[in-house]
Protein backbone atom coordinates (compact mmCIF):
# COMPACT_ATOMS: atom_id res chain seq x y z
CA UNK A 1 0.00 0.00 0.00
CA UNK A 2 2.83 2.31 0.87
CA UNK A 3 4.50 1.63 -2.51
CA UNK A 4 1.24 2.41 -4.34
CA UNK A 5 0.84 5.68 -2.43
CA UNK A 6 4.37 6.75 -3.36
CA UNK A 7 3.75 5.94 -7.01
CA UNK A 8 0.52 7.93 -7.01
CA UNK A 9 2.28 10.90 -5.41
CA UNK A 10 5.07 10.72 -8.01
CA UNK A 11 2.52 10.63 -10.82
CA UNK A 12 0.76 13.66 -9.38
CA UNK A 13 4.04 15.60 -9.16
CA UNK A 14 4.90 14.72 -12.75
CA UNK A 15 1.46 15.84 -13.91
CA UNK A 16 1.92 19.13 -12.09
CA UNK A 17 5.31 19.62 -13.76
CA UNK A 18 3.74 19.03 -17.17
CA UNK A 19 1.06 21.58 -16.38
CA UNK A 20 3.71 24.12 -15.46
CA UNK A 21 5.38 23.86 -18.85
CA UNK A 22 4.52 26.81 -21.06
CA UNK A 23 1.73 25.73 -23.44
CA UNK A 24 3.57 27.53 -26.27
CA UNK A 25 6.55 25.20 -25.97
CA UNK A 26 6.47 21.80 -27.63
CA UNK A 27 8.07 18.64 -26.34
CA UNK A 28 11.11 17.88 -28.48
CA UNK A 29 13.05 14.85 -29.55
CA UNK A 30 16.49 14.53 -31.07
CA UNK A 31 17.91 12.16 -33.68
CA UNK A 32 21.55 11.60 -34.54
CA UNK A 33 22.33 12.21 -38.22
CA UNK A 34 25.56 11.13 -39.92
CA UNK A 35 26.06 13.78 -42.56
CA UNK A 36 29.45 12.58 -43.81
CA UNK A 37 32.82 11.29 -42.69
CA UNK A 38 33.56 13.00 -39.40
CA UNK A 39 30.55 15.33 -39.80
CA UNK A 40 27.89 14.56 -37.17
CA UNK A 41 24.54 16.23 -36.75
CA UNK A 42 21.62 16.17 -34.34
CA UNK A 43 18.13 16.92 -35.62
CA UNK A 44 15.93 18.53 -32.97
CA UNK A 45 12.21 18.60 -33.71
CA UNK A 46 8.85 18.64 -31.95
CA UNK A 47 7.54 15.24 -30.90
CA UNK A 48 4.37 16.23 -32.72
CA UNK A 49 5.41 18.42 -35.69
CA UNK A 50 2.80 21.05 -36.45
CA UNK A 51 2.78 23.09 -39.67
CA UNK A 52 3.59 25.74 -40.63
CA UNK A 53 6.53 26.10 -38.22
CA UNK A 54 7.63 22.48 -38.61
CA UNK A 55 7.95 23.13 -42.35
CA UNK A 56 10.92 25.43 -41.67
CA UNK A 57 14.27 23.74 -41.00
CA UNK A 58 17.23 25.63 -39.53
CA UNK A 59 20.87 24.65 -40.04
CA UNK A 60 23.40 25.58 -37.34
CA UNK A 61 27.17 25.11 -37.64
CA UNK A 62 30.31 26.81 -36.38
CA UNK A 63 33.82 26.72 -37.82
CA UNK A 64 35.49 24.97 -34.90
CA UNK A 65 33.37 24.71 -31.77
CA UNK A 66 31.03 21.87 -30.84
CA UNK A 67 27.50 23.02 -31.69
CA UNK A 68 25.64 19.70 -31.49
CA UNK A 69 23.85 20.91 -28.36
CA UNK A 70 23.42 24.54 -29.43
CA UNK A 71 20.52 26.26 -27.68
CA UNK A 72 18.46 26.86 -30.84
CA UNK A 73 17.85 23.13 -30.98
CA UNK A 74 18.65 21.68 -27.57
CA UNK A 75 17.12 24.19 -25.17
CA UNK A 76 13.74 22.74 -24.26
CA UNK A 77 12.52 25.90 -22.55
CA UNK A 78 13.39 28.67 -25.01
CA UNK A 79 14.94 27.17 -28.16
CA UNK A 80 13.51 27.12 -31.67
CA UNK A 81 12.77 23.38 -31.75
CA UNK A 82 10.67 23.88 -28.63
CA UNK A 83 8.83 26.61 -30.52
CA UNK A 84 7.90 24.24 -33.32
CA UNK A 85 10.77 24.40 -35.84
CA UNK A 86 13.16 21.71 -36.96
CA UNK A 87 16.79 22.50 -36.09
CA UNK A 88 19.75 20.57 -37.48
CA UNK A 89 22.82 21.27 -35.33
CA UNK A 90 25.96 20.01 -37.05
CA UNK A 91 29.69 19.94 -36.41
CA UNK A 92 32.38 20.27 -39.06
CA UNK A 93 35.16 17.72 -39.08
CA UNK A 94 37.44 20.38 -37.54
CA UNK A 95 35.56 20.36 -34.22
CA UNK A 96 36.96 17.12 -32.80
CA UNK A 97 39.57 18.80 -30.63
CA UNK A 98 37.36 21.68 -29.54
CA UNK A 99 37.98 25.22 -30.73
CA UNK A 100 41.11 24.85 -32.85
CA UNK A 101 42.72 27.32 -35.21
CA UNK A 102 44.12 24.93 -37.80
CA UNK A 103 41.00 24.73 -39.93
CA UNK A 104 40.27 25.42 -43.57
CA UNK A 105 37.17 27.33 -44.62
CA UNK A 106 36.96 25.49 -47.94
CA UNK A 107 36.58 22.15 -46.20
CA UNK A 108 34.00 23.49 -43.74
CA UNK A 109 31.92 25.12 -46.49
CA UNK A 110 31.68 21.74 -48.21
CA UNK A 111 30.44 20.30 -44.91
CA UNK A 112 27.71 22.93 -44.56
CA UNK A 113 26.63 21.67 -47.97
CA UNK A 114 26.16 18.18 -46.49
CA UNK A 115 23.73 19.56 -43.90
CA UNK A 116 21.70 21.62 -46.38
CA UNK A 117 21.62 18.73 -48.86
CA UNK A 118 20.47 16.29 -46.17
CA UNK A 119 17.51 18.51 -45.35
CA UNK A 120 16.67 18.99 -49.04
CA UNK A 121 16.90 15.25 -49.67
CA UNK A 122 14.62 14.49 -46.72
CA UNK A 123 12.23 17.38 -47.26
CA UNK A 124 9.43 15.18 -48.54
CA UNK A 125 9.63 12.73 -45.67
CA UNK A 126 9.88 15.45 -43.02
CA UNK A 127 7.49 17.92 -44.62
CA UNK A 128 10.15 20.63 -44.92
CA UNK A 129 9.46 23.50 -47.30
CA UNK A 130 12.15 26.04 -46.39
CA UNK A 131 15.74 25.86 -45.12
CA UNK A 132 17.23 28.76 -43.16
CA UNK A 133 20.88 29.09 -42.12
CA UNK A 134 21.74 30.25 -38.59
CA UNK A 135 25.23 31.64 -38.05
CA UNK A 136 26.29 32.46 -34.52
CA UNK A 137 29.64 34.07 -33.71
CA UNK A 138 32.20 32.70 -36.20
CA UNK A 139 29.38 30.69 -37.72
CA UNK A 140 28.09 33.97 -39.14
CA UNK A 141 31.13 34.28 -41.37
CA UNK A 142 30.73 30.64 -42.37
CA UNK A 143 27.03 30.75 -43.21
CA UNK A 144 27.18 34.08 -45.04
CA UNK A 145 30.13 32.88 -47.15
CA UNK A 146 28.23 29.69 -47.94
CA UNK A 147 25.08 31.51 -49.03
CA UNK A 148 27.01 34.05 -51.10
CA UNK A 149 28.80 31.31 -53.04
CA UNK A 150 25.59 29.28 -53.33
CA UNK A 151 23.66 32.23 -54.78
CA UNK A 152 26.36 33.63 -57.07
CA UNK A 153 28.71 30.77 -57.96
CA UNK A 154 32.44 30.50 -57.39
CA UNK A 155 33.59 32.77 -60.23
CA UNK A 156 31.66 35.79 -59.02
CA UNK A 157 31.71 35.15 -55.28
CA UNK A 158 35.20 33.91 -54.54
CA UNK A 159 37.51 33.81 -57.56
CA UNK A 160 37.80 37.49 -58.46
CA UNK A 161 41.18 39.21 -58.93
CA UNK A 162 40.66 41.21 -55.72
CA UNK A 163 40.85 38.07 -53.56
CA UNK A 164 44.04 37.30 -51.63
CA UNK A 165 43.56 33.70 -52.77
CA UNK A 166 40.76 32.21 -54.83
CA UNK A 167 38.40 29.51 -53.62
CA UNK A 168 38.59 26.06 -55.24
CA UNK A 169 36.24 24.90 -58.01
CA UNK A 170 35.08 22.15 -55.65
CA UNK A 171 32.76 24.72 -54.03
CA UNK A 172 30.71 25.04 -57.22
CA UNK A 173 27.10 23.94 -56.99
CA UNK A 174 26.36 24.60 -53.31
CA UNK A 175 22.58 24.33 -52.75
CA UNK A 176 21.36 27.72 -51.49
CA UNK A 177 19.20 28.23 -48.43
CA UNK A 178 15.98 30.26 -48.32
CA UNK A 179 17.04 32.61 -45.54
CA UNK A 180 19.91 33.63 -43.27
CA UNK A 181 20.08 34.56 -39.59
CA UNK A 182 23.24 36.10 -38.14
CA UNK A 183 23.05 36.15 -34.36
CA UNK A 184 25.90 38.11 -32.75
CA UNK A 185 27.98 37.30 -35.78
CA UNK A 186 31.63 38.23 -36.12
CA UNK A 187 33.33 39.34 -39.34
CA UNK A 188 34.42 35.72 -39.78
CA UNK A 189 37.83 34.28 -38.94
CA UNK A 190 39.53 36.64 -41.40
CA UNK A 191 38.21 39.77 -39.70
CA UNK A 192 38.75 38.43 -36.20
CA UNK A 193 42.31 37.45 -37.09
CA UNK A 194 42.98 41.04 -38.18
CA UNK A 195 41.62 42.42 -34.90
CA UNK A 196 43.78 39.84 -33.08
CA UNK A 197 47.14 40.57 -34.69
CA UNK A 198 48.98 41.95 -31.67
CA UNK A 199 51.33 44.74 -32.81
CA UNK A 200 53.35 44.36 -29.61
CA UNK A 201 54.87 41.13 -30.93
CA UNK A 202 58.43 42.07 -31.86
CA UNK A 203 59.44 38.93 -33.75
CA UNK A 204 57.75 36.16 -35.70
CA UNK A 205 60.32 33.68 -34.34
CA UNK A 206 60.69 34.85 -30.72
CA UNK A 207 57.30 35.35 -29.13
CA UNK A 208 58.72 36.21 -25.73
CA UNK A 209 59.78 39.65 -26.95
CA UNK A 210 56.99 42.21 -26.39
CA UNK A 211 57.30 45.89 -27.32
CA UNK A 212 56.22 47.92 -24.24
CA UNK A 213 55.34 50.92 -26.41
CA UNK A 214 52.61 48.86 -28.16
CA UNK A 215 51.66 46.58 -25.25
CA UNK A 216 47.98 47.07 -24.44
CA UNK A 217 48.65 45.78 -20.92
CA UNK A 218 51.21 48.47 -20.15
CA UNK A 219 49.72 51.03 -17.70
CA UNK A 220 51.80 53.73 -19.42
CA UNK A 221 49.56 53.24 -22.47
CA UNK A 222 46.33 53.61 -20.50
CA UNK A 223 45.72 50.10 -19.19
CA UNK A 224 44.13 50.01 -15.74
CA UNK A 225 44.50 46.60 -14.06
CA UNK A 226 42.06 47.71 -11.34
CA UNK A 227 39.58 49.37 -13.68
CA UNK A 228 36.84 46.72 -13.59
CA UNK A 229 34.00 47.20 -14.44
CA UNK A 230 34.72 50.50 -16.18
CA UNK A 231 37.66 49.25 -18.20
CA UNK A 232 40.77 51.03 -19.40
CA UNK A 233 41.07 54.20 -21.47
CA UNK A 234 43.93 54.18 -23.94
CA UNK A 235 45.49 57.43 -25.06
CA UNK A 236 44.80 58.70 -28.57
CA UNK A 237 48.49 58.44 -29.40
CA UNK A 238 48.61 54.81 -28.31
CA UNK A 239 45.51 53.92 -30.31
CA UNK A 240 46.95 55.45 -33.48
CA UNK A 241 50.25 53.66 -33.01
CA UNK A 242 48.51 50.39 -32.17
CA UNK A 243 46.25 50.43 -35.24
CA UNK A 244 49.02 51.55 -37.60
CA UNK A 245 51.32 48.74 -36.51
CA UNK A 246 48.46 46.23 -36.47
CA UNK A 247 47.68 47.08 -40.08
CA UNK A 248 51.35 46.89 -41.05
CA UNK A 249 51.95 43.55 -39.38
CA UNK A 250 48.73 42.05 -40.74
CA UNK A 251 49.64 42.93 -44.31
CA UNK A 252 53.22 41.74 -43.81
CA UNK A 253 51.94 38.37 -42.65
CA UNK A 254 49.78 38.08 -45.76
CA UNK A 255 52.75 38.94 -47.96
CA UNK A 256 54.91 36.42 -46.14
CA UNK A 257 52.29 33.67 -46.53
CA UNK A 258 51.83 34.46 -50.25
CA UNK A 259 55.59 34.24 -50.72
CA UNK A 260 55.68 30.86 -48.99
CA UNK A 261 52.74 29.64 -51.11
CA UNK A 262 54.58 30.66 -54.27
CA UNK A 263 57.61 28.66 -53.16
CA UNK A 264 55.47 25.65 -52.24
CA UNK A 265 53.78 25.65 -55.64
CA UNK A 266 57.20 25.91 -57.30
CA UNK A 267 58.40 22.84 -55.40
CA UNK A 268 60.75 24.89 -53.20
CA UNK A 269 58.82 24.83 -49.94
CA UNK A 270 59.57 22.94 -46.75
CA UNK A 271 57.01 20.37 -47.89
CA UNK A 272 55.50 19.59 -51.25
CA UNK A 273 51.92 20.57 -50.33
CA UNK A 274 51.84 23.05 -47.43
CA UNK A 275 53.78 24.47 -44.49
CA UNK A 276 53.09 25.31 -40.83
CA UNK A 277 52.36 28.99 -40.25
CA UNK A 278 52.48 30.31 -36.67
CA UNK A 279 51.60 33.89 -35.77
CA UNK A 280 52.73 34.98 -32.27
CA UNK A 281 50.00 37.03 -30.61
CA UNK A 282 47.64 36.27 -33.49
CA UNK A 283 45.09 33.95 -31.95
CA UNK A 284 41.61 35.07 -32.93
CA UNK A 285 40.10 32.82 -30.26
CA UNK A 286 41.85 34.74 -27.46
CA UNK A 287 39.71 37.35 -25.74
CA UNK A 288 42.71 39.13 -24.25
CA UNK A 289 44.54 40.49 -27.30
CA UNK A 290 41.96 42.92 -28.69
CA UNK A 291 41.88 46.60 -27.77
CA UNK A 292 38.08 46.77 -27.63
CA UNK A 293 38.01 44.05 -24.97
CA UNK A 294 39.54 46.46 -22.44
CA UNK A 295 38.59 49.97 -23.58
CA UNK A 296 34.81 50.26 -23.33
CA UNK A 297 34.83 53.64 -25.06
CA UNK A 298 35.64 51.73 -28.26
CA UNK A 299 32.66 50.16 -30.01
CA UNK A 300 30.48 51.88 -27.45
CA UNK A 301 27.32 52.52 -29.44
CA UNK A 302 25.71 52.23 -32.86
CA UNK A 303 25.74 54.98 -35.48
CA UNK A 304 22.15 54.49 -36.55
CA UNK A 305 18.94 53.85 -34.65
CA UNK A 306 17.70 50.30 -34.23
CA UNK A 307 15.18 48.31 -32.26
CA UNK A 308 16.29 47.34 -28.73
CA UNK A 309 14.76 44.11 -27.43
CA UNK A 310 14.24 44.34 -23.67
CA UNK A 311 12.57 42.25 -21.00
CA UNK A 312 9.63 44.67 -21.23
CA UNK A 313 9.35 44.41 -25.00
CA UNK A 314 10.94 46.15 -28.01
CA UNK A 315 11.96 49.80 -27.69
CA UNK A 316 13.13 52.35 -30.21
CA UNK A 317 14.39 52.72 -32.88
CA UNK A 318 17.22 54.31 -30.91
CA UNK A 319 21.00 54.55 -30.63
CA UNK A 320 22.01 51.27 -28.97
CA UNK A 321 24.74 51.27 -26.34
CA UNK A 322 27.00 48.44 -25.24
CA UNK A 323 26.59 47.27 -21.64
CA UNK A 324 29.57 44.89 -21.75
CA UNK A 325 32.25 44.71 -19.08
CA UNK A 326 35.99 44.47 -19.83
CA UNK A 327 37.84 41.19 -20.16
CA UNK A 328 39.42 40.07 -16.89
CA UNK A 329 42.90 39.44 -18.31
CA UNK A 330 45.80 41.56 -17.07
CA UNK A 331 48.80 40.43 -19.11
CA UNK A 332 49.79 40.00 -22.73
CA UNK A 333 49.12 36.58 -24.33
CA UNK A 334 51.87 37.08 -26.93
CA UNK A 335 54.52 34.88 -25.21
CA UNK A 336 52.13 31.89 -24.99
CA UNK A 337 51.74 29.36 -27.80
CA UNK A 338 48.52 27.92 -26.39
CA UNK A 339 46.84 31.18 -25.38
CA UNK A 340 48.23 33.71 -27.81
CA UNK A 341 49.39 32.20 -31.06
CA UNK A 342 47.53 31.46 -34.27
CA UNK A 343 48.77 28.00 -35.25
CA UNK A 344 47.77 27.14 -38.77
CA UNK A 345 49.17 26.41 -42.26
CA UNK A 346 50.10 28.65 -45.15
CA UNK A 347 47.11 27.74 -47.32
CA UNK A 348 44.62 27.92 -44.46
CA UNK A 349 46.04 31.22 -43.25
CA UNK A 350 45.45 32.79 -46.65
CA UNK A 351 41.97 31.37 -47.26
CA UNK A 352 40.64 31.47 -43.70
CA UNK A 353 42.50 34.02 -41.59
CA UNK A 354 43.42 36.83 -44.00
CA UNK A 355 41.83 40.11 -45.00
CA UNK A 356 43.77 43.20 -46.09
CA UNK A 357 43.91 46.33 -43.94
CA UNK A 358 44.03 49.72 -45.68
CA UNK A 359 45.41 53.14 -44.85
CA UNK A 360 43.40 54.66 -42.03
CA UNK A 361 42.60 51.28 -40.48
CA UNK A 362 41.24 51.45 -36.95
CA UNK A 363 38.05 51.89 -34.96
CA UNK A 364 36.53 54.30 -32.50
CA UNK A 365 33.37 54.63 -30.42
CA UNK A 366 30.97 53.83 -33.25
CA UNK A 367 32.82 53.07 -36.49
CA UNK A 368 35.49 50.90 -38.05
CA UNK A 369 37.71 52.01 -40.89
CA UNK A 370 40.15 50.70 -43.45
CA UNK A 371 39.32 47.06 -44.17
CA UNK A 372 39.26 45.69 -47.70
CA UNK A 373 36.37 43.31 -47.04
CA UNK A 374 36.31 42.08 -50.65
CA UNK A 375 39.90 40.85 -50.40
CA UNK A 376 38.56 37.80 -48.54
CA UNK A 377 35.66 35.57 -49.54
CA UNK A 378 35.36 34.64 -45.88
CA UNK A 379 34.55 38.07 -44.43
CA UNK A 380 30.95 38.63 -43.41
CA UNK A 381 30.45 42.23 -44.67
CA UNK A 382 31.66 41.14 -48.12
CA UNK A 383 29.57 37.96 -48.15
CA UNK A 384 26.27 39.64 -47.30
CA UNK A 385 26.79 42.09 -50.16
CA UNK A 386 26.01 39.22 -52.52
CA UNK A 387 23.08 37.68 -50.65
CA UNK A 388 19.45 38.36 -51.58
CA UNK A 389 17.45 36.02 -49.31
CA UNK A 390 15.75 37.41 -46.17
CA UNK A 391 18.29 38.33 -43.50
CA UNK A 392 17.86 38.71 -39.74
CA UNK A 393 20.63 40.10 -37.58
CA UNK A 394 20.67 40.31 -33.81
CA UNK A 395 23.43 41.87 -31.72
CA UNK A 396 23.92 41.15 -28.01
CA UNK A 397 24.69 44.32 -26.06
CA UNK A 398 26.48 42.44 -23.26
CA UNK A 399 28.84 40.88 -25.78
CA UNK A 400 32.16 42.10 -27.14
CA UNK A 401 31.03 41.15 -30.65
CA UNK A 402 27.84 43.22 -30.76
CA UNK A 403 29.38 46.15 -32.61
CA UNK A 404 30.01 44.24 -35.84
CA UNK A 405 26.31 43.76 -36.60
CA UNK A 406 25.75 47.30 -37.87
CA UNK A 407 28.60 47.21 -40.39
CA UNK A 408 27.42 43.83 -41.66
CA UNK A 409 23.88 45.17 -41.95
CA UNK A 410 25.03 48.21 -43.93
CA UNK A 411 26.73 45.94 -46.47
CA UNK A 412 23.80 43.56 -46.83
CA UNK A 413 22.09 43.48 -50.23
CA UNK A 414 18.89 41.73 -49.09
CA UNK A 415 15.80 43.87 -49.55
CA UNK A 416 14.18 41.99 -46.64
CA UNK A 417 16.71 42.63 -43.90
CA UNK A 418 16.40 43.50 -40.24
CA UNK A 419 18.75 44.39 -37.39
CA UNK A 420 17.85 44.52 -33.72
CA UNK A 421 19.76 44.26 -30.44
CA UNK A 422 19.06 42.20 -27.32
CA UNK A 423 19.63 44.27 -24.19
CA UNK A 424 21.95 42.68 -21.66
CA UNK A 425 22.55 39.44 -23.53
CA UNK A 426 25.93 37.72 -23.57
CA UNK A 427 27.51 36.28 -26.73
CA UNK A 428 25.62 33.01 -26.23
CA UNK A 429 22.32 34.91 -25.74
CA UNK A 430 22.09 34.21 -21.99
CA UNK A 431 21.76 37.07 -19.52
CA UNK A 432 24.99 38.90 -18.73
CA UNK A 433 24.87 38.76 -14.94
CA UNK A 434 28.24 40.51 -14.73
CA UNK A 435 26.68 43.40 -16.67
CA UNK A 436 23.70 43.42 -14.32
CA UNK A 437 26.01 43.52 -11.29
CA UNK A 438 28.21 46.23 -12.82
CA UNK A 439 25.41 48.56 -13.86
CA UNK A 440 22.89 47.65 -11.12
CA UNK A 441 20.04 46.66 -13.37
CA UNK A 442 18.12 43.59 -14.56
CA UNK A 443 17.79 42.36 -18.13
CA UNK A 444 15.42 39.45 -17.59
CA UNK A 445 15.78 36.11 -19.39
CA UNK A 446 17.58 37.23 -22.53
CA UNK A 447 17.64 33.73 -24.05
CA UNK A 448 13.84 33.91 -24.16
CA UNK A 449 13.94 37.48 -25.50
CA UNK A 450 16.30 36.38 -28.29
CA UNK A 451 14.46 33.32 -29.50
CA UNK A 452 11.04 34.91 -29.11
CA UNK A 453 12.10 37.55 -31.61
CA UNK A 454 13.66 35.00 -33.95
CA UNK A 455 10.40 33.06 -33.78
CA UNK A 456 8.36 36.12 -34.73
CA UNK A 457 10.72 36.85 -37.65
CA UNK A 458 10.66 33.30 -39.00
CA UNK A 459 6.89 32.97 -38.73
CA UNK A 460 5.96 36.31 -40.28
CA UNK A 461 3.36 35.52 -42.97
CA UNK A 462 4.74 35.80 -46.47
CA UNK A 463 8.42 35.65 -45.52
CA UNK A 464 8.97 31.90 -45.81
CA UNK A 465 5.49 30.43 -45.72
CA UNK A 466 2.02 31.66 -46.68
Amino acid sequence: MKRKTILLMFAAIMALCVCLVSPSMAQIKNTFVRLGNGVPGVLYEPVTPTPPKSEIAIVVMHTGSDYLAFSAGADKDYGLAARGYRVLCANPSTSKSGFITDNDINQILSEVKLAVKWLRDNAGKLGIKKVVLLGHSGGGGLMSAYQNIAENGVVKACQGPEKIVKCPDSLAGLPPADGLMLLDSTFGSSGMALFSVDPAAVSEVNAQAVNPILDMYNPANGFDPDGYPYGSTYTGKFRRQFFAKQKERNNQLIAQALDRLKKIEAGKGRYIDDEPFIVPGGSYKAVNNKLFMQDLSLWQHTRGKYKLLTKDGPKGPQIVYSVRVPAANTESPVPSLNDGALTTRVRAFLSTFSVRALDGYGYDEDSIYGIDYASSYYCTPYSVSGITVPLLQLGMTGSHEYFMAETIYEHAASTDKELAYVEGARHNFTTCTACEDAWHTSYGTTLDTTYSYVDSWLSKPGRFLP
